[in-house]
């Protein structure tokens, strides 16, 4: 239902890259520091419901799924600041769910409200990767002319 959505042409820089855990669906190869700085502000919230949309999960398991979207694990407060977030708007419930093979954990997931603010977020980023791959392909043909006026 929701796909991807990866701009082409990137060549990404041989450092800093990291890869989905075996457990998570690849998706790509993603430069966390480049991620930091690129990622449209507050992006962790529907890639949340993203993740919950997959499936129900508690705050460690989704902190190894976040990476493969560009989100290191080097700010957890940041994520169950996230998660208290859309918990209060009704867009994610949770429950304790005790365990055998450790403490209990708060298991997080999606409500109705946070699967119809996951399809209007997939709307508003579809928007602007198709505004960014106008904007990018203008450069390209613009680097290309740019190369061909070059004396050579």
């Amino acid at each position: 239902m929701f796909s991807a959505i990866r701009p082409s042409g990137f060549a990404e820089p041989a450092s800093a890259r990291t890869r989905a855990s075996s457990t998570v669906p690849e998706m790509a190869v993603v430069d966390v520091e480049l991620a930091r700085v690129v990622l449209p502000k507050n992006f962790l919230r529907p890639c949340l419901l993203l993740l919950l949309h997959e499936s129900p999960a508690h705050g460690y398991e989704l902190r190894e799924r976040l990476r493969p979207l560009g989100f290191n694990r080097d700010d957890p407060g940041r994520l169950y600041r996230a998660l208290r977030a859309l918990e209060a708007a009704d867009l994610v419930r949770s429950a304790w769910q005790s365990s055998t093979g450790g403490p209990d954990r708060r298991t997080y997931e999606l409500t109705s409200a946070g699967e119809e603010r996951l399809r209007q977020a997939a709307g508003e980023l579809q928007a602007m990767h198709e505004i960014l791959d106008a904007f990018l392909s203008r450069c390209r043909e613009s680097s290309a002319l740019d190369a061909a006026q070059r004396p050579g």
